[in-house]
């Protein structure tokens, strides 16, 4: 299986490769930054996914939209048209799976604005995806994670103010690790045969939270 990843030079991104290499997949991965590996089966492209060339499309069987950016300026830009361009370059070739990491502010909103406008964008974009790959039995999802422990998140990790306020709000009272993202994104894009156009959150439960006062 032959996979193309964006964001791929740390955080979910780099769990993500690290996986599908473990299990005998050719990665091709995009960043901004320099690659994070050094090993068979891994071809990096530096490289902006919303203006920078593209690898030829030919040949791909998943492509993994993960590239994102958080209360940058550009968030509309990099998360939402971004992502539509990369997927519009690869679905020429006819992938048989797309896989989008949106986030659950999608269905929230409690997010940046931009942000929180990005990825619900990436959610109706990802139905509309499916939609058309299911004229040659492909299939589009996208991952809607709560906090995940990335470096991204850590001052919120490392405030214990801010962390029990976190966690207040959070019924399994923890977060996902990168490494159980990439798991779900792994089943989603290579196992998964017969789910598509739909969004899977995993945010430890705090999109159920209701304080119910009687």
């Amino acid at each position: 299986m032959k996979v193309f990843i964006t964001g791929t030079s740390g955080g979910i991104g780099k769990c993500i490769a690290e996986l599908f290499l473990q299990r005998g997949c050719e990665v091709v991965g995009m960043d901004l930054l320099a690659t994070p590996f050094d090993r068979k089966g891994y071809t990096h492209v530096r490289g902006d996914i919303c203006t920078d060339a593209l690898p030829n499309a030919e040949g791909f069987d998943v492509v993994i939209n993960n590239a994102g950016v958080q209360n940058s300026g550009r968030d509309l830009e990099v998360n939402l048209k971004g992502a539509i361009r990369v997927s519009e370059h690869f679905l020429a070739a006819k992938p048989q799976s797309v896989v989008f990491i949106a986030s659950v502010s999608a269905s929230t909103g409690a997010e940046f604005p931009e942000y929180a406008a990005s990825k619900g964008g990436l959610v109706a974009y990802m139905k509309h995806v499916a939609l058309r790959m299911a004229a040659w039995g492909g299939r589009a999802n996208s991952i809607s994670p709560g906090g995940v422990t990335t470096a991204l998140n850590r001052h919120v990790m490392e405030d214990a103010a801010l962390w029990k306020l976190i966690m207040d709000e959070t019924p399994l009272k923890k977060w996902a690790s990168p490494e159980e993202i990439a798991e779900w994104v792994y089943f989603v894009a290579a196992v998964n045969r017969s789910m598509t156009a739909q969004d899977i959150i995993i945010d430890n439960g705090e999109s159920a939270r209701a304080n119910f006062i009687w």
